[in-house]
C-alpha cells in the first residue's frame, strides 16, 4: 500500500538526488536538429542534400549565400515505467509488488519534477498501459491504480515486450521492474525490444527468496501455477538453489550488459530510499 508518508519522503529524497545526483533522464533534453524547430540557433553553408525549404533568402539577398537556418529543438523525454504484477510478486511482507510499485511511483515523481513525461503500466500474462500525460493528477490516477490492483496470472515477459514496443516512439527510458523469475531466453529475447533505448532493468527479490532459511520436509505451491511439490531442505538443496539463483541473476546482467543496459538487484528489506538512491547514482 502506497501512502502519503511515502509521497512526502519522496518529495525530501527529490531535493537531496538534485544536489547529488546526476540522472541520466534529469532535465528537459535538447538536441540540434536540422529544418524547423522551436528556437533558432544559428546559420549554416547550404549541402547538397539539404532541405531547401530551410535556406534562409533574407540573408541569401544580403550576401549571394546559401546559407541553412539550424534550429535547437527540445525533447522531452518520455519515462516508461512496466511493473509486474503477475501472482509470484505477491510473496513476502512488504510484497515485492508493493516494493515495485513503490520504485515506480519514485521514477513518475521525479520525471514530473524534471518535466518529463512518463507512461505507466503493469504487466503479466497481459498488460494496461496508460497514455503519457504531465501533472500531479496523472501520479495520484497511477497511485489509485497501484492500491487497488489484483495480482494475477504468470509472468510472460516475452509476448509483453512485443506489444509494447509500439508504445515507445522516439528514444525513451524504459524501467522494467520485475522479479525475473522466468526462463533466461525469454528475459533475453525480450530485453532486445527495449534496445536503442535507455533501460534500467529492476530485479525485486525478497531477502527470503536470496537467502531462504529453511530446513526440513516442506510442501511448496508455485503461486503462478498452483502446482505442489514436496521436498526436504537441507543444507546441501540449500546451498544448490542460491547457486542456481545466482546463476540465474548473473546470466541477467550478463544479457543487460551486452545490451548497453543498467541492472539492478534490490531486496525488500532494503529501506526504499536507499534502492532509489542505488539506481539513480
Amino acid at each position: 500500500m502506497i501512502d502519503t508518508s511515502f509521497l512526502d519522503g519522496l518529495a525530501r529524497f527529490n531535493l537531496i538526488i538534485r544536489k547529488r545526483v546526476t540522472s541520466n533522464y534529469s532535465g528537459p533534453r535538447k538536441s540540434m536538429a536540422q529544418g524547423r524547430g522551436i528556437i533558432f540557433s544559428d546559420h549554416r553553408i547550404y549541402a547538397p542534400g539539404d532541405d531547401f525549404r530551410a535556406i534562409d533568402w533574407k540573408v541569401y539577398a544580403r550576401t549571394d549565400d546559401l546559407m541553412i537556418k539550424n534550429y535547437e529543438e527540445e525533447r522531452n523525454l518520455i519515462v516508461h515505467i512496466i511493473v509486474d504484477k503477475s501472482l509470484s510478486m505477491g510473496f513476502g511482507n512488504p510484497s515485492k509488488f508493493d516494493y515495485a510499485a513503490m520504485l515506480g511511483v519514485g521514477y513518475a515523481y521525479l520525471a514530473l519534477k524534471n518535466n518529463d513525461k512518463f507512461q505507466f503500466a503493469a504487466f503479466s500474462d497481459d498488460i494496461e498501459a496508460y497514455q503519457p500525460q504531465r501533472g500531479l493528477s496523472q501520479l495520484m490516477s497511477m497511485v489509485d491504480y497501484l492500491n487497488k490492483i489484483k495480482l494475477s496470472g504468470k509472468t510472460d515477459i516475452l509476448s509483453i515486450a512485443e506489444k509494447y514496443r509500439k508504445h515507445i516512439g522516439s528514444r525513451a527510458l524504459v524501467v522494467l521492474i520485475s522479479d525475473f523469475l522466468a526462463p533466461i531466453e525469454n528475459i533475453k529475447e525480450a530485453l532486445y525490444y527495449f534496445s536503442g533505448h535507455e533501460v534500467n532493468v529492476i530485479q525485486v527479490l525478497d531477502a527470503a527468496e536470496r537467502n531462504p532459511e529453511l530446513e526440513g520436509d516442506f510442501r511448496l505451491k508455485d503461486s503462478e501455477t498452483s502446482s505442489q511439490m514436496r521436498t526436504y531442505f537441507s543444507p546441501m538443496s540449500r546451498n544448490e538453489y542460491m547457486e542456481r539463483l545466482e546463476g540465474h541473476t548473473a546470466q541477467l546482467e550478463h544479457e543487460c550488459n551486452i545490451l548497453d543496459m543498467n541492472f539492478f538487484q534490490v531486496t525488500t528489506d532494503m529501506p526504499i530510499f536507499d534502492a532509489f538512491y542505488r539506481v539513480l547514482r
